[in-house]
């Protein structure tokens, strides 16, 4: 392995760490935040508006972390391929991930042949 490539798996490997403990940070600040809101208020008074309001915010703030804990597996995949030297590789054809892609999306498992034929069939 050359030095540049050497360098370039060092800063992608920096910046999935990052990513990885923002991602971190966020679902646990989500857990907090829920577990909070499920907690009674007291002298509370609530009309179906209110709830109506909450209701809407619980939604969207579960979906918000559903999408961070998906992010976070597949950071935590990434870390894992890097660590057994598959890292770079589409998992699906073999190819190699495009460098610009991988510092753009450091987490991409496919390369972009790959990914945009699998947008397509779930477009179908």
């Amino acid at each position: 392995m050359d030095l540049a490539t050497q360098a370039h798996l060092t800063t992608l490997r920096d910046l999935l760490a990052y990513r990885q403990r923002e991602l971190r940070a966020e679902v646990h600040a989500a857990e907090s935040a829920r577990s909070e809101s499920l907690a009674p208020q007291a002298h509370e008074v609530v009309d179906r508006k209110d709830e109506a309001a909450r209701y809407g915010e619980s939604g969207l703030a579960g979906a918000q972390e559903q999408r961070d804990r998906d992010e976070l597996a597949q950071v935590d995949a990434a870390l894992h391929r890097l660590d057994r030297g598959s890292y770079g590789d589409c998992v699906d054809c073999g190819e190699p991930v495009a460098l610009q892609r991988l510092l753009v999306q450091p987490a991409a498992e496919r390369c972009a042949a790959c990914q945009s034929a699998i947008e397509h069939a779930r477009a179908r």
